[in-house]
């Protein structure tokens, strides 16, 4: 990667790596504490947009990598580690993949038929 004038990290062999092993947990924790009633979808994107200075919220960033990609990563960790709590998949995300819908498709009103 150097030699293509890129940043190069190393890392021990775990699922994801560094960047996805990071990053899947935590969009699939937003859609939990969605599922629990904790917060909106645009105040958990909000939220971390400004709490956490990330260029967007979890819930849209998962939208951009694509649900049915984050589903994916998820169902094949569980598979693999399903005593890694990290790796479950909440059943929203399943809902949403299967009725080919993103959250920005979902009217708040909506969602909460989705989550219960």
């Amino acid at each position: 990667g150097r030699e293509l004038g890129k940043t190069t990290v190393e890392c021990s062999d775990t699922p994801g790596f560094i960047v996805n092993r990071l990053l899947v947990p935590s969009l699939a924790e937003a859609v939990r504490m969605l599922e629990r009633g904790v917060a909106t979808v645009e105040d958990i994107d909000t939220a971390m947009r400004l709490g956490a200075g990330h260029p967007m919220g979890p819930l849209q960033l998962a939208d951009y990598v694509g649900l049915d990609t984050v589903l994916f990563i998820l169902q094949g960790w569980h598979e693999k580690y399903p005593s890694v709590e990290l790796f479950n998949v909440p059943e929203t995300l399943k809902k949403l993949v299967s009725e080919g819908k993103t959250w920005k498709t979902k009217q708040e009103k909506d969602f909460i038929s989705i989550s219960n």
